[in-house]
């Protein structure tokens, strides 16, 4: 087009619009919509007066105006006469409708009449706000299709036509080209040719048949078109298409593509992703703010078919008793190769060919005879369990396998003894008393046979099992004990030709092993059986006995007071300084309630400065590059702690004692509720653990504490042949230079013992008693002496090291995804929202010490509770800061991380990163 052309259409066009403007300007304005109003009054009322005018207005407010003819006719004129107006006249003179409609109206006035000149003022007020509103609101539609136009006008190029030319080109117009960026500029181009997608012509196509089961990648496609017809329309990235995959509070990652080279495809979004939790999954799509048409999707996913290896029984024990003729009950827990709870509840053939997949199968223990109980199998969909009733007929000693297809399920492989009636009452009784003692026959004692079988009696009460022999038959000797917890296990043998009886071994990991033979040997299980269940609260899982664990020493301190005691530490020598003040506290001070103040500080201590003394006394203790009381067998940083065999002169069995109590004092809080729960930061030894709950350390412990001993030379012992490697029973100690310092017997007379593939086994156990036991022997005693006087023994016993740890220490998994779904924000504002996507987004790239220092600045300690996150009290949560570019804060004590807004997210990782790093101690940071 011309250049004068395209001015003529743009002159036009500005032309038009200013004169819609002066048009609805001169007849629009406010008092121009006022006197309209008063006109049109006047003509139904036949006057023309400011009370009249007044009366119009409320008319017209109280939506009633069409009423204002006939009032004239009552005498109605102004807003006094609505006063002596009687309710008779109006009935008469309007329907029904229209009177209740003025009894509406009439209501709003003011009880008295001396009201009414306020009234008569706002009414005008109103009246002229209303009519000013619909004026703004008609002008705002003729400015937006003024916009409208310079948009179609810029697009088209019509603008600048007119514009002078420069050497340099056109003269921008500047308040325009600062108004309009370039995709603006082509937005309503393409609105007003419909080259855009839209959302409500977008169709999903999900590329499975349902219902789908889990451990499928799966994917599927959004097809976009333009917005006024059905075209395809290309997209890109551009074009803001957002997809969310949620499983509860789960986000699912999915891999997107947007568009494609080819042709056909270009209008195509593919999401790929894969399934391995059950249950129900929205699918969000959205280009840009705007949902697609359906969206959100919900689809539903299936678990898969059982699992051997991850069905378990509920409540896994070593040995079930029960009576026969009676059934008995176990509970299975079905999940599929995910994790997932199997389900069956809408299927009910599929349901039966799942149960049909399980069996029960057992056999006598004496002589592996193949026996068929009677076996019942219910499954309960609301508690996702499936309920075994096994019914032995005949008394006896049984061995069970719960099988699915042909393998045997978790734990699904354990012993049941029948009894009869008469014996069930018999144990009971038994259980009763103290004590209940059995004869037996003594085999052998840590595998050396008698030549001939000794009469001893096995004496079993709620703490111990002790094997006596009676010399003379009067005089009692004890040939072995041992507790009465998990650790020790009875077992049943296959018998001989030789016994008559069954034969059973008593075995704790801690000393030798006993095998005893016993017509009894059914009724002594079974006493052991019942006992155990009652020490550790009647399950075998470690959740059931943690809760027992902390019921007990609750009991145990229950008179103890666990009023506040002020502690004033010093912070850089928080050791020193924590066992001067508790040098003298008595086992009733160590069960107060601590309230930590650090001399030189400021703060009050709602729980976040004890979990911080703890910290930092943790550190003190159990870091081997601080006291020196602890140390590893190896120089990597992740290695496991253990006692210190040469410990510095400054420290004394009275710093294991103090390390001891410790433990015991967060033992003790742990027990009091998850506000006071305390956890101990510290990665110990398994075999340290395990002496703490008496097992017998052996030399597979090497393969987990001392892992370059057991690469280089246990391993290799105990896989090759040891005849010409010149061993003997004794172990050579260097000093750092090298220098031999003595020769170590490990078994008397051990340097005159040569190892050979026979008792290579007893040279690797005697090896691991030196290095990982008798090395240590005080000072684990010492730790044990301290740790006993807030927590008995025999609860300990009830764990096996792994699970004391997991109780001690709690869990160092942290878990983005856990932390997304256990948190709470506080704060709703668009800049807030902003920083919790960039706090997210950095924490997902944090390795596993930096989660550790942000649980640490947030909550006072790096160590999660044994349930993780969702145990944590009070909830971690996640608060806006009313501060810009500061470092972030935390609230120790309610587990709160403040956060400030920032310009970028680079400012905001580099303020996270320095807080999380400098700012992991001390109190009040800013």
């Amino acid at each position: 087009m011309p250049l004068a052309s395209r001015c003529i259409v743009w002159w036009v066009l500005v032309a038009f619009t200013v004169a819609v403007i002066v048009y609805f300007g001169a007849n629009k304005t406010p008092r121009n919509a006022l006197d309209n109003l008063f006109k049109k009054c006047s003509e139904n009322s036949g006057t023309n007066n400011e009370d009249t005018n007044v009366l119009c207005l409320w008319l017209q407010n109280s939506k009633i105006l069409d009423l204002a003819g006939r009032l004239p006719e009552l005498g109605v004129n102004s807003l006094e006469d609505v006063y002596n107006l009687e309710d008779l006249k109006i009935k008469k003179l309007f329907g029904p409708d229209e009177a209740q409609r003025w009894f509406l109206a009439r209501r709003t006035l003011p009880l008295d009449p001396s009201g009414l000149p306020a009234l008569k003022e706002k009414v005008l007020i109103d009246s002229a706000q209303q009519a000013a509103w619909k004026w703004v609101k008609e002008i705002a539609v003729v400015l937006l299709i003024l916009w409208g136009v310079s948009r179609l006008a810029i697009s088209c190029g019509l603008i600048r036509s007119f514009c002078p030319i420069s050497s340099n080109g056109p003269v921008s117009l500047g308040i325009i080209d600062f108004f309009v960026e370039a995709d603006i500029k082509q937005s309503f181009l393409h609105w007003l040719s419909g080259n855009r997608a839209l959302a409500k012509n977008a169709q999903v196509t999900f590329h499975w048949e349902e219902p789908l089961i889990v451990g499928n990648t799966i994917s599927f496609t959004v097809q976009f078109f333009q917005r006024w017809s059905r075209r395809p329309y290309p997209v890109s990235d551009g074009d803001s298409i957002r997809i969310n995959i949620r499983q509860g509070t789960n986000k699912i990652a999915a891999a997107v593509q947007i568009g494609s080279s080819v042709t056909a495809e270009a209008n195509v979004v593919k999401a790929t992703f894969t399934v391995r939790r059950a249950g129900q999954y929205h699918i969000d799509i959205n280009l840009g703010s705007i949902p697609i048409r359906g969206s959100p999707f919900v689809k539903y996913f299936r678990p898969g078919p059982p699992d051997p290896t991850k069905t378990t029984l509920v409540r896994p024990t070593s040995m079930v008793v029960c009576t026969a003729g009676l059934s008995h009950q176990l509970l299975l827990e079905p999940h599929d190769e995910y994790g997932n709870y199997c389900s069956w509840n809408h299927d009910a053939p599929e349901q039966q060919k799942a149960l049909d997949a399980f069996s029960c199968e057992a056999y006598t223990i004496g002589s592996s005879d193949v026996v068929r109980p009677l076996v019942q199998w219910l499954w309960v969909e609301l508690m996702h369990r499936l309920i075994i009733n096994v019914t032995f007929n005949e008394e006896g000693i049984y061995g069970v396998r719960l099988k699915l297809e042909d393998s045997v399920i978790s734990k699904g492989e354990f012993n049941m003894i029948a009894l009869s009636r008469i014996e069930a009452v018999q144990v009971e009784k038994a259980l009763g008393t103290r004590t209940a003692t059995y004869e037996t026959k003594l085999l052998s004692i840590n595998g050396e046979k008698w030549s001939k079988n000794k009469k001893v009696f096995c004496a079993i009460s709620p703490k111990q099992i002790a094997l006596k022999e009676y010399i003379l038959g009067i005089i009692p000797k004890r040939l072995a004990t041992f507790r009465l917890c998990p650790a020790t296990k009875i077992s049943f043998l296959k018998t001989t030709n030789k016994q008559e009886f069954p034969v059973l071994i008593i075995e704790d990991g801690a000393q030798f092993t006993v095998e005893l033979s016993s017509k009894e040997a059914h009724l002594l299980a079974a006493s052991f059986a019942h006992y155990l269940l009652k020490n550790i609260g009647g399950s075998e899982t470690f959740t059931d006995k943690q809760s027992f664990f902390y019921q007990e020493i609750r009991k145990f301190h229950q008179k103890k007071p666990h009023e506040k005691l002020l502690l004033r530490v010093e912070r850089d020598k928080i050791l020193q300084s924590s066992m001067k003040l508790t040098k003298s506290f008595s086992t009733n001070d160590w069960c107060r309630n601590y309230e930590i103040s650090f001399i030189g500080e400021q703060g009050l201590d709602w729980g976040g400065l004890r979990r911080e003394w703890i910290e930092l006394l943790c550190v003190a203790i159990f870091d081997r590059r601080q006291s020196g009381m602890f140390t590893s067998f190896s120089e990597d940083g992740q290695a496991l702690v253990h006692p210190n065999p040469k410990m510095p002169a400054s420290c004394k069995l009275k710093h294991y004692e103090f390390a001891g109590k410790l433990v015991g004092k967060c033992l003790y809080e742990s027990s009091l509720g998850a506000t006071y729960r305390q956890l101990i930061k510290a990665r110990f030894t398994r075999s340290f653990l395990a002496q703490l709950i008496g097992l017998r350390i052996n030399y597979k412990y090497f393969e987990h504490d001392d892992p370059p001993l057991f690469l280089t030379k246990i391993k290799y012992i105990e896989e090759n042949d040891v005849s010409d490697m010149e061993l003997t029973f004794s172990e050579d100690e260097y000093d750092e230079q090298g220098k031999l310092l003595r020769t170590v017997e490990l078994i008397p007379g051990g340097t005159r013992i040569a190892v050979d593939n026979v008792n290579k086994y007893r040279y690797l156990d005697a090896l691991a008693q030196h290095r990982l036991v008798n090395s240590v022997r005080d000072q684990v005693d010492a730790f044990i002496h301290g740790l006993a006087e807030l927590v008995p023994d025999n609860l300990l016993s009830i764990f096996d090291e792994n699970e004391l740890e997991l109780l001690v220490c709690g869990t160092s998994d942290y878990s983005v995804a856990e932390m997304k779904a256990h948190h709470a924000a506080i704060g709703s504002s668009p800049e807030f929202q902003k920083v919790l996507s960039w706090f997210w987004t950095a924490v997902t790239n944090f390795g596993s010490e930096e989660m550790s220092r942000l649980l640490q600045f947030t909550t006072g300690s790096s160590q999660l509770p044994p349930g993780g996150l969702a145990e944590l009290s009070p909830k971690l949560q996640i608060a806006a800061s009313p501060c810009f570019g500061t470092l972030p804060t935390a609230h120790t004590c309610f587990n709160q991380l403040c956060l400030p807004d920032y310009e970028n997210y680079e400012q905001f990782e580099k303020a996270l990163l320095i807080a999380i790093n400098e700012g992991s101690e001390g109190f009040g940071l800013v």
